[in-house]
């Protein structure tokens, strides 16, 4: 009687089973595969970035997260109005702007509105009165130029200006 000296299984608890699953190795497998995914995801393709400092306000609140989609300007380039993240050092450290001059454009602030190649531009995102003044300047053929949407800041006291696109590392998912 080769069954009578086998033991019982033991019946595993119900809070066990819920948090764990019926096979253990199954789901660290799983978990492990769920993590390798989320490590991959997020170091190299949703890019999180917390918001210090106002200058993108009321759009970006400061202390907020965002992620950056550093697959978005794999097929297209960056377009006017776009929110991207700017790389200043590796890709952790990096300010998140709106762009408002593509490469080859002349662009110009007076009295607070962006001028493109001598025209106004256009901007319902902009709430902010701003005085802002700045002789026009060319943008190279890889220039961008970037500005925060808190245009009420004295120009001074902002942080703005080219990029090259080699430093946008995507585009704000919003």
């Amino acid at each position: 009687m080769a069954g009578e000296n086998s033991y019982p299984k033991k019946e595993m608890p119900l809070w066990l089973a819920l948090i764990i699953g019926r096979n253990p190795k199954r789901t660290l497998i799983r978990a492990a595969c769920l993590a390798a995914f989320c490590y991959v995801v997020f170091k190299f393709v949703l890019l999180p970035v917390r918001v210090a400092g106002i200058s993108m306000e009321p759009t970006c609140l400061d202390g907020s997260w965002n992620f950056v989609n550093a697959l978005s300007y794999l097929r297209s380039e960056p377009q006017r109005g776009d929110i991207v993240g700017v790389q200043l050092s590796g890709r952790s450290i990096m300010f998140l702007k709106r762009i408002v001059g593509l490469p080859g454009e002349t662009v110009a602030f007076d009295k607070g509105v962006v001028k493109i190649n001598g025209r106004a531009l256009d901007e319902p995102y902009q709430r902010n009165g701003s005085k802002w003044d700045k002789d026009p300047e060319r943008l190279d053929p890889d220039d961008y130029l970037v500005v925060g949407d808190n245009r009420s800041m004295e120009m001074e006291d902002h942080t703005f200006g080219k990029a090259k696109r080699a430093r946008i590392v995507g585009k704000v998912l919003r």
